[in-house]
Order: C-alpha cells, then structure tokens, then sequence
C-alpha cells in the first residue's frame, strides 16, 4: 500500500514538475518570438530611417559638387586674368560655395536596436558589422572632419563679404537646407579678386570640398549595404 502511495505521488510530481518546465518553456518561446517581432520591426524602421539618410547625401553631394563648379569658373577666370564673369554673376557665384555643408545621420532607430538588446538578434553578421561602421567609425569621422571644414568655412565667407561688401538675405523657405541667399548690395573688388589670398582660399575650398566627398562616398557605400542587407533580415 505504502509503495502505492509512493508510486502515485512521484507521478503525481513528475506531471506537476513537468507542467512547470513547460510552462517556462512556452513562456520562454513567447519572449523570442516576441523579441524578434519587435527586432524586425525595428529593423524595418532602420530601412526606412537609412533611405531618408541616403536622400540626404545625395542632396548634400550635389550641393557640394554645384559649389566646387562654382569655385572652378571663377579659378579659370582669374588664371586668365581677365573678368569673363560680371560683377554680378561673380557676386552670385560666390555665395553658390558653401563649403561647411555637413551630413548628419539619423542614429535613434539604430540606438533603439542597442538600447533594447535586439541587435543581438540580428542574424546577418555583415548588416551588424557594417550598422557599426557607420554609426560609430564614419559618424565619428564625418565629426571631425566636419568641424575643421566649418570653422575653415566660417573665415572663407567672412574673407568674401569684408572684401567685397557683400549684403544678403535669407529666404529660409528656398533651398534643401538653410534656405538660400539674396545679395541686396556688393562692392566688387577687383584687387582682392586677383589676389593671391582670395585665390588660395578657393584653392583650399577645393580640397575640403574633394576629402569630404570622398568620405561621404565611403559613407554612401556603407549605407547602401546596410540598407539590402536590411531588407533581407526582415525576409527571414
């Protein structure tokens, strides 16, 4: 009888030690299937977060690009010597150089991935890698070169309006970034625009323009990787 007893309860046991484990494990499939729920949504976000980015590139590129054929025409006049622009045009000319333009990266869907422990889930080990490249490495590079080019940027156009008087004005609603500007009066200068000075400045202007359009194709390329092989993540 007493063997009885014994036999039942440690079924008794089993079952109940069994139903716990179960549970534990069913609740356990719950949280990853969940996790990886809220990952590919995340990830999905991401996509859509690193398209804006590319956009933004592409604009800034063409900014740039605009600026140092800018730069070019007026170069090419000067090593003539002689004033194929007009006073006007030349005025105009200038203020088409902007040389401080920056990228800026859109980090918070990426820093949501880290902050919830879901880009562990990621299972693409190449998208991990290159999402760290260019959130950590290039955004760090992008930084630095950013603020030499800025404070370089800064004295470029103090040196063009000093030296040729140059007043303007905004129109914050025009233009892909800070709006564009008006000249509303200038004092076209033609011994500073022959001078040595103005033309080392558009010399460097150049070479900013020429290091940071190849950092920003290193960074073009990296976000295009991300971006297929983000959407393949989601497909699995």
């Amino acid at each position: 009888m007493k063997k009885k007893y014994i036999v039942r309860y440690s079924l008794e046991f089993l079952v109940i030690f069994s139903s716990i484990l179960f549970s534990f494990y069913l609740e356990d499939v719950r949280k990853i299937n969940q996790d990886f729920i809220i990952k590919n949504e995340l990830v999905n976000d991401l996509i859509i977060s690193i398209e804006d980015d590319l956009k933004q590139i592409k604009d800034v590129k063409n900014i740039l690009k605009n600026s140092d054929g800018a730069i070019e025409s007026i170069l090419n006049d000067i090593d003539g010597e002689k004033l194929y622009i007009n006073d006007v045009e030349l005025i105009n000319k200038l203020l088409e150089i902007n040389v401080g333009l920056s990228f800026f990266s859109k980090d918070g869907i990426y820093n949501q991935l880290i902050s919830t422990g879901t880009f562990g889930l990621i299972k693409n080990q190449k998208l991990k890698k290159t999402l760290l490249e260019i959130y950590n490495h290039n955004k760090n590079r992008n930084f630095a070169i950013s603020k030499e080019i800025d404070q370089f940027a800064i004295s470029l156009h103090l040196a063009f309006k000093e030296n040729f008087r140059i007043r303007s004005i905004y129109d914050t609603s025009d233009g892909k970034f800070y709006g564009s500007q008006k000249v509303i009066n200038s004092n076209f200068n033609k011994t500073y625009y022959l001078s040595n000075n103005f033309y080392s400045l558009l010399s460097q202007s150049q070479d900013y323009i020429s290091s940071y359009l190849r950092l920003i194709d290193d960074i073009q390329n990296n976000y295009n990787t991300a971006l297929s092989l983000s959407k393949l993540e989601i497909k699995k």
